[in-house]
């Protein structure tokens, strides 16, 4: 089947690797695991992940509603600061409501109902080697940090969000950061139900010491008394997609150039965020390449690359882990059409889920 370029592949054989590892941990450790869909959020596959995992976290009013709505199980919602007009619709999606902070938490606290009510704590590290993405930031605005003030209003909730890993494939990095949690926030911990350890865990990945991870997780539930909670996000769609593109356009300036039909602006934008390159497969062979996105944007480039022969124009090529916080940012930067979605099945069939087209583009604006 050829597929009109460019177009997300969502490969089922490679996401299965990953939800099995998430089984494995839930059955070990006795921790339940929680989708984030602030890092993938594409919801033709939810009834496949659905099977590997406890339900979906958000930060966001439309994030808790689509993991309602299309994934189900639990539903615990987040954000960094709730509006007075959307906090009643959050609470009618969600089984739990983490407030950011104590301001929060008395503001709104009353109009949770009956749900259970958390907050987050910022332990003042994490694992974050970009000050962008990093939790424990001086003066950041991620949690609360005071477990005195904390102690003043454990009556109103049940448990705790902690999020401070970050890409995080170290567990003696983990471990050591949750004994400074342990010590810091222990009092508080102490009279929890519930506590999510957030995200960032690289747990799939591979060498990754799980049968350790368990038996941490498990210590740490035991200690508190906690059911604890994982919010894979990244850990859960690893190396699972890849972004497929065509070369339009070759030329030399200095370098071999390689324009393609996408852009890593408007397509896979964290490699422009955190001024990373792609990675593609295979990355061998005596012709190098830097490949370029089409937009107008200079420094919309992919990265440089080995390739086997030299490319010309139709060569397709396979970006890599395509997955997480790149199709929840797609954009619609220089009217570039969005790429379609397309899943691989189990069996090796594909299917596309998704197209886009100029009615998309236009009604993205007004």
């Amino acid at each position: 089947m050829t597929i009109q370029t460019p177009y997300y592949l969502i490969d089922k054989a490679s996401l299965l690797r990953n939800m099995e590892k998430i089984a494995y941990v839930r059955e070990k450790s006795g921790a339940k695991a929680l989708l984030a869909l602030k890092c993938f959020a594409t919801w033709s596959v939810f009834d496949f992940m659905r099977q590997y995992m406890d339900g979906t976290t958000s930060s966001s009013l439309y994030e808790v509603r689509l993991g309602r709505e299309k994934f189900g199980g639990e539903t615990h919602a987040y954000s960094v600061a709730y509006a007075d007009y959307e906090i009643d619709e959050v609470v009618s999606h969600a089984n739990k409501i983490i407030f950011n902070t104590i301001g929060q938490l008395q503001h709104f606290g009353d109009r949770a109902g009956d749900i259970a009510r958390g907050l987050r704590l910022n332990p003042g590290v994490s694992s974050s080697s970009f000050d962008l993405a990093d939790p424990a930031r001086p003066y950041s605005r991620l949690g609360e940090w005071d477990a005195g003030e904390v102690e003043k209003v454990m009556d109103r909730i049940s448990g705790f969000m902690i999020h401070n890993n970050c890409e995080n494939a170290d567990f003696s990095l983990f471990d050591r950061m949750l004994s400074q949690i342990e010590e810091k926030f222990g009092s508080l911990l102490s009279q929890a139900e519930w506590v999510s350890l957030g995200g960032g865990i690289h747990f799939t990945g591979e060498d990754y010491p799980l049968d350790a991870f368990c038996e941490r997780l498990g210590a740490f539930a035991d200690r508190f008394g906690v059911q604890v909670y994982l919010e894979p996000g990244e850990a859960a769609i690893t190396r699972s997609t890849t972004l497929e593109v065509s070369v339009l356009d070759t030329l030399f300036n200095g370098k071999q150039l390689a324009i393609v039909d996408s852009s890593i602006e408007a397509h896979m934008l964290d490699l422009l965020i955190y001024r990373e390159s792609a990675r593609v497969k295979p990355n061998e062979g005596p012709h190098r390449y830097m490949v370029c996105g089409k937009s107008c944007l200079a420094g919309d480039i992919f990265g440089e690359f080995d390739f086997p022969a030299e490319l010309k124009t139709g060569d397709r090529i396979s970006i890599q882990d395509a997955a997480g916080y790149t199709m929840v940012k797609k954009n619609w930067f220089n009217g570039v059409n969005m790429p379609a979605i397309a899943i691989r099945e189990l069996d090796g069939s594909v299917r596309v889920v998704r197209e886009f087209g100029f009615a998309d583009y236009e009604q993205s604006l007004s």
